[in-house]
C-alpha cells in the first residue's frame, strides 16, 4: 500500500520513532531470521489470462483426487445437497461484507442469528458466537476465555486431542505466558485418574475432545465433575454431526463448546477455508471473540436484528482484549445454516445413524482381513486398527485403486472414518484390498 498512501520519508520516520522503532525492519523482529525475504520474491513475467488459465490447469492435473475417501482425522467427507452451494453462491451472501449498518445488513445478520441459534441447539448451551476462522483457533480462543482466574495459569489438555489443535493451544498460550500441561491417554480415552491426580487450583480450564482424535467416546460427565472440583472452566470440543445422536456437552456439565464446523455443508479443502463454532453459558457470554447478533424490534415494533455485541476487542479497550478475531467467517457460517436447514433434524440423525453404522462393519470386516481393532472403546465413525504388515503397504495398495485409506498414525496404526459417502460395495472392495496385502 506504500505507493498509494501519501506521506514522505519523515513522515514515515516520524511514525517508526514513536513507536519506539528505527526502521521498517524493526516490525518483524519476532520473525526468525532465515525466513525474512531479503532478496524480493522471484516470480516469473507476467503471462495472458488464456495462459495462466491453462498454466494452472496443468498444475492442477498434479493433483490426486480420489473417487473413494476413508479418512477423517478433523475434515470429514459428507454429502452436500446441490441446494446449499445454489444458495450460498447468490450475488446478495457472496458480496455482503461486516454488518456494521444494521438498517441495509438484515439479511446477513438474520443468517448469523440463525447460525448462533442452530449451533446453541445442537451443543445445549445458551449462547454461541458468529464463527471463528476454524475448529483449532476456537479451542485456542475458548482457553483464551479463561485466562482471568487469579493465579490460574495452566491449561489442561487431554492428550486424546487432535495434534494440530493442541500445537494451536500451545502457539496462543506462549504468549499470554500460560502453561499447557497434556493429560495422559489410556486406553484409547483420557485418563481420569491421571487428570485427579494433575489438575488443581491453578488450572485455568481443561479441554477434551468428542469424540476424541481416537475416534472414541469420552466419559464427559466423569472427567467435568473432576474439573469443577478445582473451580476450573470446562472446555468439551464436539464433532456437530455426533451431536445429533450424542448426550450434548451441555449436560455434561460444559462451561464452553467448541469445534469445527466443516462437515456442516463445507467441502473438504486442502486447508480450508473452515468454520470454528463456539457456544458458552450466559455467564460467559462477555468473554466470547467476535461478534454477537441479537434479535430485537425496531420503532414500528417489526422483527429487526442487531449486533448486540460485537468485535469490541477490535476497538474499544484493546490493550485487555485476550483476543484478536476480527473476521467472522459469515459465508462459511452461513453454509453451515443453509446445509442444516436443508437436513433438518432428522436428516442429521439419519447421517449420523449411517456414519455409525458404517464405521461399525468397515470395522468388523478389516478385523476379518487381518487387521485388529487397538481400543475397546465406545466409538462414533472413526477407529484405529493394528496391522502385522507396514501401513504405507496398505495405503499404496488402496490409493493404486483410487481409494484414499484412513490416516497412517505410524508404521503398524491406521485411523479410518466412515461417513454415510461409503456405500457397503465400497467398504467391501476395500476390505479385499487389505486382505490381499
Amino acid at each position: 500500500m506504500g505507493t498509494y498512501v501519501v506521506n514522505s520519508k519523515k513522515e514515515q520516520q516520524e511514525l517508526l520513532t514513536r513507536c519506539g522503532l528505527n526502521s521498517f525492519v524493526d516490525l518483524y523482529k519476532d520473525i526468525p531470521e532465515e525466513v525474512l525475504l531479503k532478496d524480493g520474491l522471484n516470480l516469473p513475467k507476467g503471462l495472458a489470462e488464456l495462459d495462466v488459465k491453462r498454466k494452472f490447469e496443468d498444475l492442477a492435473d498434479k493433483n490426486k483426487v480420489y473417487k473413494y475417501i476413508f479418512r477423517g482425522a478433523g475434515a470429514y467427507n459428507h454429502y452436500i445437497p446441490s441446494v446449499v452451494k445454489a444458495i450460498a453462491s447468490k450475488e446478495e451472501f457472496v458480496t455482503a461484507y461486516t454488518p456494521y449498518q444494521a438498517e441495509i445488513s438484515q439479511g446477513i445478520l438474520q443468517a448469523i442469528f440463525e447460525f448462533q441459534t442452530m449451533i446453541c441447539e445442537l451443543t445445549g448451551m445458551q449462547i454461541a458466537n458468529a464463527s471463528v476462522y476454524d475448529g483449532a483457533t476456537a479451542v485456542a480462543e475458548a482457553t483464551a476465555m479463561c485466562y482471568e482466574r487469579k493465579k490460574a495459569n495452566t491449561v489442561y489438555v487431554s492428550a486424546t486431542t487432535n495434534p494440530q489443535v493442541i500445537e494451536v493451544i500451545k502457539t496462543y498460550s506462549f504468549g499470554h505466558d500460560i502453561k499447557v500441561e497434556l493429560v495422559p491417554e489410556k486406553n484409547g480415552v483420557t485418563d481420569i485418574e491421571a487428570l485427579k491426580t494433575m489438575i488443581d487450583n491453578e488450572a485455568s480450564c481443561f479441554y477434551v475432545q468428542q469424540p476424541n482424535y481416537l475416534g472414541n467416546i469420552e466419559d464427559l460427565v466423569a472427567l467435568g465433575k473432576v474439573v469443577h472440583k478445582v473451580k476450573a472452566k470446562y472446555i468439551v470440543g464436539a464433532n456437530p454431526i455426533a451431536l445429533a445422536v450424542l448426550q450434548t456437552p451441555a449436560q455434561a456439565g460444559a462451561d464452553i463448546v467448541v469445534g469445527e464446523a466443516q462437515p456442516l455443508g463445507l467441502p473438504l479443502g486442502f486447508g480450508g477455508p473452515y468454520l470454528g463454532f463456539m457456544a458458552t453459558t450466559d455467564k460467559m457470554m462477555r468473554k466470547l471473540p467476535g461478534r454477537l447478533v441479537g434479535q430485537t424490534v425496531d420503532v414500528d415494533g417489526k422483527r429487526a436484528f442487531v449486533l448486540t455485541l460485537q468485535a469490541r476487542e477490535q476497538h474499544i479497550r484493546r490493550e485487555k482484549a485476550s483476543s484478536n478475531i476480527c473476521s467472522n467467517q459469515q459465508w462459511c457460517a452461513l453454509v453451515a445454516s443453509i446445509y442444516l436447514a436443508t437436513m433438518g433434524a432428522k436428516g442429521l440423525v439419519e447421517v449420523a445413524e449411517q456414519s455409525v453404522a458404517k464405521a461399525h462393519y468397515l470395522a468388523e470386516e478389516l478385523s476379518k482381513a487381518g487387521l485388529t481393532l487397538k481400543y475397546q472403546q465406545p466409538y462414533f465413525h472413526e477407529f484405529v486398527t493394528v496391522s502385522a504388515k507396514n501401513t504405507q503397504d496398505i495405503m499404496d495398495k488402496l490409493a493404486q485403486n483410487n481409494i484414499l485409506g484412513g490416516l497412517p498414525l505410524n508404521e503398524r496404526e491406521i485411523l479410518w472414518c466412515a461417513t454415510e459417502m461409503n456405500t457397503k460395495e465400497e467398504i467391501d472392495k476395500l476390505v479385499e484390498l487389505v486382505k490381499a496385502v
